[in-house]
């Protein structure tokens, strides 16, 4: 894509977006955003990220003759087509690269949603691919764990937990470099209504059992024994049984028949979906705006004690050209 430059408005024969889109996007989420934001690569790449979920939910599905792209893909159409991210184009693979890499470092929080017979918990499939988990994401800069996990859970289920959260009932574990702390919610009624509030984030919300999860071991670390793909499940499920066994209370109801799986919500054009899942019509829902560009520096966690060492590191003290980006804004408003 080096060299991209197009004046046209129209989309090219390649599909690839019109410049003239390109350049809106480039001066709404990555010129007109404040100083604090301009102040690394980390934080830029968040705006370019913000810049690809508003093109993908809104240019694309307003125009389908625009192509669709992966996020390292529109990263690079970014660095191309944006003034003043050109000149950093031949470094664009460290850039990226560092960038996921901080990604996967990022605390995460969610909630183990438990039913009202503490037989069930609710996970979610994502977008893509067949992998379920528990509803969670990570956490941005200043953050509190339960806020986070009160936010996520809200954005990828529609369901509000801040009610039944109890900052001190949780699972917490480490994953590589990145720690993972699921506050654990029971007691929800199982006609709760669930959505996301987000689109193509989330395919499916399901009810599933508990005794059809397994916990991780050496020979079970990805599966249930009904098929299903538990990459971030099944570590959490011995504690939780532990949990479960000394937190539940006494004459808690027990269902009049054994309770099945159940599917909650149902992305109508979700080509993904768990053999056992019972489909249900889509619920329509309209995804909020993408965070201001203002927001974005609380976009990037606050890592104070990560390594300057990896891929990209002569990248960490990146600032913008402040004159080309007032020439770039006088430009684009004047215009």
């Amino acid at each position: 894509m080096a060299g991209l430059h197009r004046s046209s408005s129209a989309p090219s024969k390649n599909n690839l977006p019109p410049q003239e889109l390109l350049d809106d996007l480039c001066s709404r989420f990555v010129l007109n955003v404040p100083k604090e934001d301009q102040q690394s690569f980390e934080r830029i790449l968040f705006l370019v990220e913000y810049a690809h979920w508003f093109y993908e939910d809104n240019s694309v599905e307003n125009n389908p003759s625009l192509k669709s792209f992966t996020l390292k893909e529109f990263t690079s159409l970014m660095f191309n087509s944006c003034d003043v991210l050109r000149p950093y184009v031949a470094h664009i693979d460290d850039i990226f690269k560092d960038f996921t890499s901080y990604k996967v470092r990022v605390p995460v929080t969610g909630a183990i949603i438990l039913d009202e017979y503490y037989e069930r918990c609710l996970l979610v499939k994502g977008w893509k691919g067949t992998s379920w988990s528990f509803p969670r994401g990570k956490k941005s800069k200043d953050e509190e764990d339960h806020t986070c996990a009160i936010r996520e859970v809200h954005e990828e289920t529609g369901f509000d937990v801040s009610k039944l959260l109890n900052k001190d009932e949780f699972i917490e574990m480490i994953f590589g470099q990145q720690r993972v702390r699921l506050y654990i919610v029971a007691g929800v009624n199982d006609n709760t209504v669930f959505a996301p509030l987000t689109k193509k984030e989330i395919s499916e919300i399901a009810w599933q059992r508990l005794d059809d999860l397994q916990p991780a071991n050496r020979d079970v670390i990805s599966r249930g024994v009904t098929g299903l793909k538990l990459y971030m499940v099944a570590p959490f499920l011995e504690s939780l049984q532990k949990w479960i066994a000394s937190h539940q209370p006494i004459g808690v109801p027990k269902a009049n028949m054994p309770l099945k799986a159940l599917s909650m919500w149902k992305a109508k054009n979700s080509s993904v979906g768990g053999s056992n899942s019972t489909a249900i019509p889509e619920t329509h829902t309209i995804k909020p705006a993408p965070p201001p560009p203002a927001t974005a520096a609380a976009a990037a966690a606050d890592f104070s004690h990560s390594s300057s060492s990896g891929p990209g590191k002569s990248f960490r003290n990146f600032r913008f050209d402040t004159s080309a980006i007032l020439r770039a804004m006088e430009t684009a408003f004047s215009s």
